[in-house]
């Protein structure tokens, strides 16, 4: 049982790094314009929202699934 809590803490602190670091790579894409770094996060972001959208129902139900994975 410990492993598996071990596990989960670290999965989820991992996944606060990643959150962290998105954010951090949106910014720096909107004010800095194409740092080689980041890439090209926010297009990847504007992307991700347009397929999600062209999906309808099944792109709602989704993103639903993904906000309640950040919570």
């Amino acid at each position: 049982m410990k492993v598996l809590q071990g596990l989960s803490g670290t999965i989820s602190s991992l996944t606060s790094v990643v959150i962290g670091l998105l954010g951090l790579g949106i910014v720096v894409s909107l004010l800095g314009g194409n740092v080689p770094f980041v890439g090209g996060v926010a297009d990847n972001i504007v992307g991700l929202v347009q397929s999600l959208g062209d999906a309808g129902i099944v792109g709602l139900v989704a993103a639903i699934v993904i906000l309640n994975l950040y919570k």
